[in-house]
């Protein structure tokens, strides 16, 4: 199926919106080898948050994949997680170390135009985010302007 799911000219999530709340969880930083696509000018105000030349952030954080210019990433016991990934600060939590700067991709979830396809693409989603139909309900005007600016 090609688009967003439509009932009746609306997207299945309808006039309801759907809920999310973060637990800091870190499944969505972490998990099977991926990629978090960055454009320059996000790598720019990371490379200024951290202090450094754009060429040096590059080179110690990024590679370049045929879908663009992504973080790196590092293997620990869970999975490959975000370098940016910060599991030691707060103790059985997982945090962005650069959560002001993170990226458009990251800043999106889990309002991303594939979990919002359809029905069961989000039901596949929150399948490992147990942040997903909890907490805060979003509006559908929230969750339309969110997914139009998801990269994925």
């Amino acid at each position: 199926m090609s688009g967003p799911h439509k009932t009746a000219g609306r997207d299945w999530f309808g006039d309801e919106g759907l809920r999310f709340s973060c637990t800091q969880c870190g499944n969505c930083c972490t998990g099977p080898e991926g990629y978090v696509i960055v454009s320059d000018a996000e790598v720019r105000g990371l490379a200024d948050r951290l202090g450094m030349a754009v060429a040096d952030f590059e080179a110690k954080y990024t590679r370049v994949l045929p879908q663009g210019r992504s973080l790196t990433e590092h293997h620990t016991e869970f999975g490959y997680d975000c370098v940016f990934l910060d599991r030691e600060t707060i103790p059985g939590k997982a945090v962005c170390g650069v959560y002001e700067h993170r990226p458009e991709q990251c800043r999106t979830w889990p309002f991303w135009k594939s979990n919002l396809q359809h029905p069961n693409a989000w039901k596949r989603a929150a399948s490992f985010c147990p942040g997903m139909n909890t907490g805060q309900k979003h509006t559908p005007e929230h969750i339309r302007l969110t997914r139009d600016r998801s990269p994925l």
